[in-house]
């Protein structure tokens, strides 16, 4: 999920969450608790800063390495700073059945490079991000805040060319994009009703 400040951003992703089948682990990690998905099974990892010696110190980097040894079905990291990204872009790409994440960008098309950005603070070169986010990383969801109300703006598809991963729109302020043909493929037979235009539509 792509936001700017104060849009909304926790509730969305909190109420994804609370779609995950009950039987699965979800693993959150935040640097304050803030998400509170409705679901049975959701571990909650929290940073520390540290004590007045400088000891004790408990980062998001360090808190995504743990969460991966407590099997999660879910990997979820309130939101994304940091180094941190190539720890949850490998978790993504072992195995999990899927994650989730928030992110500061303007536009779902600024995705591929604020990440590049904040990988780069992890050593990861540039094609290794593209890599890892055209394996793991499949929708991107932007939301926004306008004249005092809060909603979803836009829903992207990563898709890889000849090296680059860019989003392509799939839907964006009521309208569909070139992308919604592989947004439901990745959907894979779900329903959802939504509107546009004032028609309803079935993906």
């Amino acid at each position: 999920v792509c936001h700017v400040h104060r849009v909304g951003k926790t509730t969305l992703l909190a109420a994804l969450l609370g779609c995950v089948p009950a039987n699965e682990r979800i693993v959150c990690v935040e640097e304050a608790p803030e998400l509170a998905p409705q679901h049975p099974h959701v571990v909650r990892l929290t940073t520390r800063a540290p004590n007045v010696e400088g000891a004790g110190e408990v980062t998001l980097r360090d808190l995504v390495r743990q969460a991966l040894r407590m099997r999660p079905d879910r990997l979820v990291v309130g939101e994304v700073r940091g180094a941190e990204v190539c720890e949850l872009l490998a978790a993504l790409n072992t195995g999990h059945q899927g994650g989730a994440g928030t992110l500061h960008a303007n536009s779902p098309a600024e995705v591929p490079a604020r990440l590049e950005a904040l990988a780069a603070l992890g050593g990861m070169a540039r094609h290794a991000l593209h890599s890892q986010l055209a394996a793991g990383v499949h929708v991107v969801l932007h939301v926004v805040r306008r004249d005092g109300v809060r909603g979803l703006a836009a829903v992207g598809v990563l898709e890889r060319g000849s090296e680059l991963v860019r989003v392509l729109p799939a839907w964006q302020d009521g309208r569909w994009g070139p992308g919604r043909q592989r947004l439901h493929e990745l959907l894979d037979g779900a329903h959802c009703v939504g509107s546009s235009g004032g028609d309803g539509v079935e993906c």
